[in-house]
């Protein structure tokens, strides 16, 4: 994509209501605008990534055997009713009512709306296990929305849903999840902690929320150092017995800085690392309760009505745009990895009409394209200081770099934006270079 037919309104001065660095950096990027409190518009560059981390986690939902599927933004409220949780909720429910004068709701979350498509069509035990997702933008109409897309009212939510026979079975999906969470965050270059949390609202006894590692996160962590390990998820395979996986993964300590207790604290001061840390993933077993209430019943091997046990497992998807940001930026912008960069690399014609620079960037940038990356070439008429502080700005992994000066040289410079470090090759060498390290 040429910059010059591309939209990215890109901000030279941060945000007065910009608090956090990813909301800061997201605005000044050109990523995304804010329509009202809490809520946003995702502009190209930002839509670029949010798509890629939803098809990332679409990907691990399905090689755990989860089905997608895509239910309603509004609710009938009488579901919730039949569960119990329409009063209950609060006033985070945006409640509406249609032209009949029904009562409806923008759903927050999707247990009633799945348990009854469950007990409408699962009759026996045979349909079971099952686990249904589904990648959707929610409401919740918070107080005070704040923080940009890590804290807005309407978000993209990909939540899953669980269903088996008995409780046994049921882990057995928990710890499906479990694994599908931790091999979705290493593919975002995310070290992530699960830790026990509590069920809250949703209900139930047993819960893990995951935590992402970085230095502007809201919350501190306390964590016993082989969290940060490299190696810790590698070739976890579903075949594998997961119940021993997640054992191995929750007998490593990790607490918030609400629950760590120094006194208590069975790691070793010089293996115990802090530091800050982002919800974006939770899961929960909460067993019965919702399809005990709403009559979500199957027949069992002896003919026998059973209940069905039920998970629940969400993540973040737009949370994890500003979390990534979080944990991948240095002063001058964004770090994006590799696997959900808006753009493989970006090219830089510090001087069009040029006739050296246009000649090379060009042969550069159809190289590339030909080859399949997506491409960001810098052909717009700014400055040369401005056009490099804007492709650090928004954090392209690598940066090709040709101007009347380098090209006079014979050299192209190729950039690597994570370690800043750079070389000069020669313009014949330049394609093969730029394709071997995007190849990397």
């Amino acid at each position: 994509m040429r910059l010059s037919q591309y939209f990215i309104p890109v901000l030279k001065e941060n945000p007065k209501e910009a608090q956090i660095v990813s909301h800061r950096l997201m605005l000044r990027a050109g990523m995304i605008q804010q329509s009202s409190a809490g809520i946003y518009t995702w502009l190209p560059l930002g839509l670029k990534v949010l798509s890629k981390i939803e098809q990332i986690v679409r990907e691990e939902q399905t090689a755990s055997g989860a089905h997608e599927i895509k239910m309603p933004t509004i609710q009938p409220a009488e579901l919730w009713q039949e569960s119990g949780r329409y009063e209950d909720y609060g006033l985070e429910m945006l409640r509406v009512k249609d032209r009949h004068d029904r009562d409806m709701l923008y759903g927050p979350t999707n247990e009633e709306q799945v348990t009854d498509i469950c007990r409408t069509h699962l009759k026996s035990y045979k349909s079971l296990p099952l686990n249904l997702y589904h990648i959707q933008w929610k409401f919740r109409d918070e107080v005070r929305p704040r923080y940009g897309v890590m804290r807005g009212r309407e978000f993209l939510m990909k939540d899953a849903y669980s269903f088996d026979l008995s409780k046994d079975d049921a882990r057995k999906a928990y710890n499906r999840m479990f694994v599908s969470y931790l091999k979705t965050f290493k593919r975002l270059d995310l070290t992530a902690i699960p830790m026990e949390a509590d069920t809250g609202p949703i209900g139930g006894d047993l819960s893990h929320e995951f935590i992402i590692l970085a230095d502007t996160g809201e919350s501190g962590v306390f964590f016993h150092k082989d969290w940060e390990q490299t190696n810790l998820v590698a070739d976890i395979s579903y075949d594998e017995d997961l119940q021993s996986v997640v054992d191995r993964f929750t007998s490593l300590y990790a607490k918030t800085d609400e629950t760590h207790d120094e006194a208590t604290c069975p790691v070793a001061k010089d293996k115990l690392l802090k530091r800050r840390g982002i919800e974006v993933g939770h899961i929960f077993y909460f067993g019965t309760k919702y399809s005990q209430k709403m009559g979500a019943t199957v027949s069992g091997p002896n003919g026998e009505m059973k209940t069905l046990h039920m998970g629940s497992y969400g993540i973040g998807v737009s949370r994890l745009v500003g979390a990534v940001i979080e944990a991948k930026h240095d002063d001058k912008g964004i770090v994006w990895p590799a696997s959900i960069s808006p753009f493989d690399a970006g090219i830089v014609n510090l001087k069009p009409g040029h006739a050296g620079t246009d000649s090379i960037t060009d042969q550069l940038y159809q190289d590339a394209k030909t080859e399949g990356f997506d491409i960001l070439l810098d052909d717009s008429g700014d400055s040369a200081g401005a056009k490099l502080a804007s492709m650090d700005l928004i954090g392209l992994p690598w940066q090709a770099i040709a101007g009347p000066r380098s090209v006079d040289k014979g050299v192209v410079e190729i950039k690597n934006r994570k370690t800043g470090a750079s070389e000069e090759v020669t313009i014949k060498e330049a394609s093969a270079r730029l394709l071997a390290v995007l190849s990397g």
